[in-house]
């Protein structure tokens, strides 16, 4: 591996390199097709290739990979304060190249075909459940304006729905009645794409090694655990436990000066979707905490008691990702200590 570094601007059809050295001087650049792309690297001496993280920037990396280069994905807020001049396509990949040489800028870890098969799914299902909630909110709101008015939730309304539309004593005309059984009819089919997505997580989850040993601990299902599992990879890219939960946005924020430390309220960094999942899974095992007398399960009952049971859920969220770093990096199983 040389001291090359090859900033890399991509998109879709046309993609912009900038070469610099170890001093950070710009050697060459070039503007390739998608096709020159596969080109231009197999015929480059092994050396470091740097991607703003975006669209496809994972599967370029893995193609970066095999021909024996260090590919590394830089975070886009990083790219933009080291950009010089005006926004176009080799200031950026110039950008690119100046942030990958520096020491103290974290990359973005890029996913292997597994992970990204597993993510697929979870992408799907959130895409399908937000969908559902978005039609059992417009199909509440339009009953309302017939004084008709469900108790919240997609289960409610998939259970009275059908009764209501059967009555006849409320105000709905036989239009409104055709609208509502074709969004009921709606409903019933997300509700099966649902079952079919959660269905595939979960014969993903039972078949991995790693996600079987991650259901072990208490709040993890199928669906946190291949989300950890896309997450951590073999948990390579984290230092510790307490790196992971950082990059998960369940650590507080700091604000201090003078010499005095201030910590807000969570940090809320990194990705949504992961944090929500990891905080639902500590609420399940809160709640069934009370049963429990192992040393975990007597500590989030101590602290739901002193600060919340909101709260507590949230510091066992960050206690969980701790611990699902150690299993996944160190091949241990969950131990629970009495």
């Amino acid at each position: 591996m040389n001291s090359l570094t090859i900033g890399l601007d991509t998109a879709k059809s046309v993609f912009h390199a900038v070469e610099k050295n170890s001093r950070g001087r710009v050697l060459s650049k070039a503007k390739l097709t998608r096709a020159k792309l596969f080109t231009y690297f197999a015929n480059k001496p092994p050396c470091t290739v740097a991607l703003e993280a975006c669209g496809a920037s994972h599967y370029w990396c893995r193609v970066i990979s095999a021909y024996g280069h260090k590919a590394v994905m830089i975070a886009p807020q990083y790219v933009a304060s080291h950009r010089k001049g005006n926004k176009n396509d080799f200031n950026d990949a110039n950008a690119i190249a100046d942030v990958a040489q520096r020491d103290d800028i974290r990359t973005v870890p890029y996913k292997s075909i597994e992970q990204q098969d597993i993510q697929l799914l979870h992408r799907v299902r959130e895409r399908l459940v937000r969908q559902r909630t978005a039609l059992g909110n417009q199909t509440r709101g339009l009953l309302s304006e017939y004084g008709i008015v469900l108790r919240q939730g997609v289960a409610h309304l998939r259970k009275e729905l059908p009764f209501i539309l059967e009555e006849s004593n409320n105000e709905l005309t036989e239009l409104a009645r055709r609208q509502f059984f074709l969004l009921h009819e709606e409903l019933l089919v997300l509700d099966e794409k649902v079952k079919q997505a959660d269905n595939e997580i979960q014969r993903v989850a039972l078949s991995h090694p790693i996600s079987q040993r991650l259901m072990t601990m208490s709040g993890v299902g199928p669906i946190i655990s291949t989300i950890l599992l896309v997450a951590l990879g073999k948990g390579e890219h984290f230092r510790n436990g307490r790196h992971f939960s950082a990059w998960c946005g369940l650590v507080p924020k700091q604000h201090s000066t003078g010499d005095k430390a201030r910590l807000l309220g969570i940090s809320k960094r990194g990705n949504t979707y992961i944090r929500t999942q990891l905080i639902n899974g500590a609420r399940s095992a809160l709640r069934n905490a009370s049963n429990k007398n192992d040393q975990v399960s007597r500590w989030a009952a101590s602290l739901a008691e002193r600060i919340g049971f909101n709260k507590a859920c949230v510091a066992l969220a960050n206690k969980m990702a701790r611990f699902a770093w150690a299993m996944v990096h160190n091949g241990q199983d969950y131990q629970l200590k009495p």
